[in-house]
């Protein structure tokens, strides 16, 4: 993979992951956590896809590596809902 696919495909793992957390209502984080919460949820989302004999959406290939868009930001989205209702409350 070149340098240039590689920046592309932190790109879109961001984009999913900044997605995912305005949709878990998770906001309290900078754009590392995001590209972070998009590749979880590219592992995490495909993973129960799988689990639950659905197909491939929307699947972008980026320096020869597929990229799962949909699955990414569901499974983005239920990591920072978990990760939101582990943190503890404040006053």
């Amino acid at each position: 993979m070149t340098l240039g696919g590689f920046l592309l495909l932190l790109l879109i793992a961001g984009i999913c992951g900044s997605l995912a957390q305005t949709m878990a209502g998770y906001s309290h984080s900078g754009c590392l956590v995001s590209i972070a919460l998009g590749f979880v949820g590219a592992v995490l989302g495909t993973w129960i896809a799988h689990q639950m004999g659905l197909p491939e959406l929307l699947t972008i290939q980026v320096g020869g590596q597929p990229f799962p868009v949909v699955w990414s930001i569901i499974g983005a989205a239920l990591f920072a809902a978990v990760l939101n209702l582990a943190r503890p409350r404040g006053k």
